[in-house]
């Protein structure tokens, strides 16, 4: 099984066992998204869209919002493919603790590498959010990480690579539900019709280590580097 097709089949369950739950309202709000005392950080290295995806992704969201307005859109800052989650966020992590230097030149000397290529084609879900499949079309992105995981594995700094599951996925978190839903079959039946739907592709030019909070929020994440590609 090639890896596109182990993707495709990862997607394509996520969704079946999802869809069914989201038309019966069964979803899981997150209770935490409109806390203002959410102090969980971490460090995350990303990739964010072109200008072109998120065009996409607005107008999909667009579309969501005028049968259920009340859940979480993500804005179009924070919209981003995680690269590899270094440090998860957990409630008390302080950028001060960690010597960023460390981690920028461990970054360093993993980024060469071949080009990164993208594409996002359809929808996936799952009672918690909702998003943006993503596929890459070459070996960049899996090179990268097994290059991230190798090396941050020969240091002593703090990291919790893969702590929570072995990231595989290229996904982009579209929406959030952070409530129950209004018309939960009409937003499945909605959901239904993007699921082929293309959003564009890209060659990432640049990978972001940033400090964030849970959500990628733009009021709270700070770039720490930009690595060129």
């Amino acid at each position: 099984m090639n890896k596109l097709t182990a993707l495709s089949q990862l997607y394509d369950r996520l969704f079946r066992e999802s869809i069914d739950k989201i038309c019966k309202g069964e979803i899981l709000p997150d209770e935490m998204i409109d806390q203002t005392t959410d102090c969980r950080r971490g460090l995350t290295l990303l990739i964010r869209p072109t200008d072109n995806i998120k065009d996409g992704i607005y107008r999909f969201q667009k579309e969501m919002k005028s049968i259920d307005e009340a859940q979480h859109y993500q804005p179009a800052t924070d919209l981003h493919v995680t690269a590899l989650s270094i440090i998860s966020c957990y409630d008390g992590f302080d950028l001060n603790e960690i010597d960023v230097p460390d981690y920028i030149r461990v970054i360093s000397e993993s980024i060469e590498i071949p080009k990164i290529n993208l594409n996002f084609h359809g929808i996936t879900a799952s009672p918690e959010a909702v998003m943006i499949q993503g596929f890459p079309t070459d070996d960049g992105l899996k090179t990268l990480r097994e290059r991230l995981r190798k090396n941050f594995g020969m240091t002593d700094l703090q990291q919790s690579i893969d702590s929570r599951y072995q990231l595989s996925t290229a996904h982009i978190t579209s929406i959030r539900f952070r409530k129950a839903l209004d018309y939960p079959a009409r937003f499945a039946a909605l959901l239904q019709q993007y699921r082929e739907v293309d959003f564009g592709r890209m060659e990432v030019e640049s990978v972001d280590l940033v400090y964030n909070d849970w959500y990628l929020s733009d009021s709270i994440t700070r770039t720490l580097h930009r690595f060129r590609l």
